[in-house]
Order: structure tokens, then sequence, then C-alpha cells
């Protein structure tokens, strides 16, 4: 285990690092028109993720995970500092709720966005095919949304998300309403997915056990207004077997320092 102090110097992307992600002194709140009062959700946020990293982040509800999450997507605008992203594309996103579209078929939710984009239909079928094997839903391809599991859905929506290769993938607590077998059942298909792909990727969990098994490093918040922390490095070695990680002493030692940070509040003893 490694801890780092809290970013906040992010390096520009500059071409040909390895840097995807740099974050330098961000900042949003929201106003309530009615009540006049101003809410700040983040303040002087700061982190750089490289190309291909897994990055989890952590932190109490209403610390404005998913508000940062929301403006690396480009869904929220910004009150300052910068963002920027080394890629081309937008990110691709994985919302809490799984976002399938109750009258397509699983090979035509997963495909939408090269329909919409008017990739040709044997393009479309030929990347359905990899997207179906690759998440397991092969035998599902005809299936509509009504005849699926929750967690069959998550994994619907995660293979739309790599449909048209984006080198970013957002990910917003995908699994945070499933049952705790399934949900340790998608961190594994997750982790294998990821190691075929090695996308970049941002994770926001409430898990901590969740953010340990699938991170290279976990970025812990405060409490609102949110700011980073801490920066761990989770050195267990890949590929990861998500039960067999929970035998792991470091594993139990690393939760131990997460929540210690999650609960030690400003002007604490440390």
């Amino acid at each position: 285990m490694a801890v780092s102090p809290a970013a906040t110097e992010p390096q520009t992307v500059p071409p040909g690092t390895d840097v995807a992600i740099a974050v330098h002194h961000l900042n949003k709140a929201f106003y309530d028109s009615q009540s006049g009062r101003v809410t700040v959700a983040v303040q002087d946020v700061g982190f750089t993720v490289r190309r291909g990293e897994f990055v989890c982040i952590v932190g109490p509800s209403g610390c404005g995970k998913t508000t940062v999450l929301r403006i690396l997507a480009g869904l929220e605008d910004k009150l300052d500092g910068e963002v920027v992203l080394a890629t081309v594309t937008q990110p691709a996103m994985v919302f809490q709720e799984a976002s399938v579209l109750p009258w397509l078929s699983v090979q035509d939710n997963i495909t939408f966005p090269l329909q919409l984009k008017g990739t040709p239909k044997a393009a479309r079928e030929a990347r359905a095919r990899e997207l179906l094997a690759l998440t397991g839903l092969t035998d599902f391809a005809s299936a509509l949304p009504h005849q699926l599991s929750g967690g069959m859905k998550q994994r619907v929506a995660v293979a739309r998300a790599l449909v048209d290769d984006r080198d970013i993938l957002l990910m917003d607590e995908p699994f945070g309403a499933l049952d705790e077998q399934t949900r340790l059942q998608l961190q594994q298909e997750l982790l294998r997915i990821w190691e075929a792909s090695r996308k970049t990727v941002v994770f926001i969990t409430h898990s901590v056990d969740e953010a340990l098994t699938l991170a290279d490093r976990v970025l812990v918040m405060s409490p609102r207004p949110g700011r980073i922390i801490a920066d761990l490095a989770i050195d267990f070695e890949r590929p990861r077997d998500v039960v067999a990680l929970r035998r792991d002493k470091r594993f139990w030692d690393l939760t131990y320092e997460v929540w210690r940070l999650l609960t030690t509040q400003p002007g604490d003893a440390a």
C-alpha cells in the first residue's frame, strides 16, 4: 500500500504522454433560485489518470463524486478550474440504473450508438457479436430487457458503452442497486473485460471493498464540499480474483485505511 498527498497541481495533458485525464483546481456550486442559497459541491479538486488506468473514487453521500464524473462526461458545467481529456471522442458513461431501451433487443441496445452514427448493418452486427461474447450475452442477443435480470441489464449497458471503442469509460455506481452476489459476479466480469480492453476507467462507488477490488488507485473524497483527501495506490497483482482477494490481509488493511480516512473529520486527531 502506498499513500500520497492529494493531488493539487496535476500536469496539463501534453501530446505523447501517458496521461488520459487531468483535472486542475475544479470547483462546482449549485444555486437554488427559490431559497437563494448556493451550495458548493466540490472545491479545488485535482487529480490525473494515466492511459489504461482504473481509478475509483469513494466518499460519503453528497460529497460530489457524481458531480465530478458528470463534469468529466460533459453533462455538467464546472464553475471554474480545468478539465483536460486526452481523447478526441466523448467519454462513454455507464449510469447507476441500467439505461436500456425497453423496446429494443439486447443486440440492438448494444449497437444503438452505431445506428445513430449510420454505421452499416454488417459492421454493427460484427461488433455486436464481439461484445455479446465479451459480456457473456451471446445467448440473449434477441431478448428484450424485461426478460433480463438487473445484472444482465448492466452487462448490456457496459457493452453499449464499449461499442464504439471510446478511449475513456466513466462509471457511476453501476452495481450499486444489485445484490451482493450479483455485484461480485459483475465485478469479476468487469475486471475481465477491462483486462481485454484496457480502457481508461473512472469508477464511482460507495463500496470500499468494491473500489479496492477493481482499482489501480483509489481517490478518497471528503464530505461536501468534496475535496480529494487521499490518493491510494492499490498494488494487488492482476488479473484478480474477487473472492480470493478477500483472503489477503493487505485487502483488510487497506479497507481499514480507507474507512479511517472517510470517518476522520477535518480537525480530528489523526
